[in-house]
């Protein structure tokens, strides 16, 4: 199974992510085009860096009605993503039709995985706002099980929830984790964190990483250190 290290492109504009990427002269990372980047710039910086030979997260979270699911995704395809996203809350019969809309007429299509919840969501949020009397563990592993009952490849969790959804899905099962910071680090907006080091030991297959190394002194050195923590590279 693959795994990687994925750089969170959490840029406003085209200008400073090619400037970031430029950085990068012998290392072509694993991305993720997020909201802000995709909302600022559409499909082309997609195409663009898709060109420039990355890889591409494209996380968009989409959750709507099945049938808007599936037309969306039957555009994002077009796109030649290596990943895309959608929100397990949006129900089992929403994951099926999106599976449906992103396979492309030779049967081909990117990793589809569903978001369960939020790194920003804590427990206290779950219950008091969100209504959830489960605790985080019990509703990620009931997402991350929908999701795989739907068809999905993998589900979008914190690094604390990875080995539970490994359990109860299966070690090939892809958990993508966000909230993923350097030991010392401020937590910023997250509140589910973990190192590289954590995460791999627990069996996330994939770390998402932003600020940390996209702010970082040395965004390039940042990059290598996630790389040997994780990937041991």
């Amino acid at each position: 199974m693959a795994i990687d290290v994925i750089v969170a492109l959490d840029f406003p504009s085209a200008k400073e992510v090619y400037s970031f990427l430029d950085k990068f002269d012998d290392e072509k990372p694993f991305v993720k085009i997020g909201m802000e980047l995709f909302y600022a710039e559409g499909p082309e910086i997609v195409r663009e860096i898709k060109k420039r030979g990355h890889k591409i997260f494209l996380d968009l979270k989409l959750h709507d009605i099945p049938n808007t699911i599936m037309k969306a995704m039957a555009s994002l395809s077009k796109l030649d993503v290596d990943m895309c996203n959608l929100h397990a809350s949006g129900g089992s019969e929403m994951m099926k039709w999106a599976l449906k809309g992103l396979t492309r007429g030779d049967g081909t299509r990117p990793i589809l995985i569903a978001v369960t919840q939020l790194t920003s969501t804590d427990d206290k949020m779950l219950k008091e706002e969100l209504l959830i009397n489960e605790t985080m563990e019990k509703t990620v592993e009931s997402y991350a099980l929908n999701a795989k009952n739907s068809g999905l490849d993998g589900v979008v969790c914190s690094p604390l929830e990875a080995a539970k959804v490994h359990s109860a899905c299966g070690k090939d099962f892809l958990t993508v984790t966000p909230g993923v910071r350097f030991a010392g680090c401020e937590k910023g907006d997250q509140k589910r964190v973990m190192t590289p080091a954590e995460a791999k030991k627990i069996g996330s297959d994939y770390i998402v990483v932003g600020r940390p190394i996209t702010q970082a002194d040395d965004p390039v050195a940042a990059y290598k250190l996630a790389k040997k923590e994780f990937l041991g590279e």
